[in-house]
């Protein structure tokens, strides 16, 4: 693709609502992502997003946006998951596979139970940003300004809540309220991140940026920064690479931002053994002098 065909692409209403949506989820994922991979969230983040699956199918079946049923499914299992980790018996990891799986059943039938036309299921599945609407636009900017606003006036409550919350407890920091929100934080940006990569690729999206940019930093405000300039590049990279090969967006911003990773870590390694080789030369150096 020449520099003219993509300026002509973006008078394309479809290209300016793909490039809007990869700024949205880009900083959604940038944000929330960092307290993911700081707090080890992965696993019940992945189950918030496979069961919003449920939702996207009572969209379609009530013949509404299929993001409200996900808004719905998600915030309904972050708080159940808060909830049971606060009052019950039953462990988080335990209540997140109950309702994953009810959720995709849910989803399926809901789907099979559509009247008329319904959308190729991969592309509720691996997601297709190619067919993003102006209204997803706008249901995805509103979440990511709730999102923002939260995380600004909880921003040391959750930084304490993220690294040590024991002494969050001991700071007087109401860590089982404050966990709910956070998963309630990571509901929105699941919804926010579906139209980009899918149901199934979700999580990958929320993590690996994150875990990517904490190669380089562990302050939070970097990390978060960080995070969403890699899924931004790898998202319209991944994209585009998408769009001229005809190929899943949502698996190759996937598969773009795993290699990313690896060339990253091989990086800071190489990085690492070099920086251990100089400090054992100027040691060694110093033993000689003395």
């Amino acid at each position: 693709m020449t520099l003219s065909d993509l300026v002509d692409a973006l008078r394309m209403q479809f290209m300016q609502n793909m490039f809007m949506a990869v700024i949205l989820a880009s900083v959604a994922c940038g944000i929330i992502g960092a307290y993911v991979v700081s707090k080890r969230l992965v696993f019940i983040s992945d189950g918030i997003g496979h069961t919003a699956f449920g939702g996207i199918g009572m969209g379609y079946y009530l013949g509404i946006n299929p993001l409200f049923g996900a808004v719905a499914f998600s915030l309904g299992t972050a708080v159940a998951v808060g909830i049971a980790g606060l009052r019950s018996r039953i462990r988080e990891d335990s209540t997140i596979g109950i309702l994953w799986v009810m959720g995709m059943a849910l989803g399926v039938l809901f789907i099979k139970e559509t009247p008329g036309y319904v959308p190729d299921p991969m592309d509720i599945l691996f997601g297709n940003i190619l067919f993003v609407k102006r209204t997803d636009i706008y249901i995805m900017a509103l979440l990511v300004v709730v999102i923002v606003l939260v995380v600004a006036a909880l921003y040391k409550e959750l930084l304490a809540l993220s690294f040590d919350e024991e002494y969050a407890k001991i700071a007087g920091v109401r860590t089982g309220a404050l966990n709910i929100v956070l998963l309630i934080l990571i509901a929105l940006t699941v919804v926010t991140l579906l139209k980009v990569v899918g149901v199934i690729l979700v999580i990958a999206l929320l993590t690996i940026p994150a875990a990517m940019a904490g190669l380089f930093t562990h302050e939070m405000r970097r990390m978060m920064a960080l995070a969403t300039v890699f899924g931004l590049v790898f998202s319209i990279m991944g994209t585009l690479v998408s769009w001229e090969t005809d190929m899943p967006p949502g698996v190759v911003i996937v598969l773009m931002l795993g290699l990313a990773f690896v060339c990253a870590l091989v990086l800071k390694r190489g990085v690492s053994a070099v920086s251990s080789r100089r400090k054992r030369g100027r040691a060694g150096d110093k033993e000689v002098a003395t």
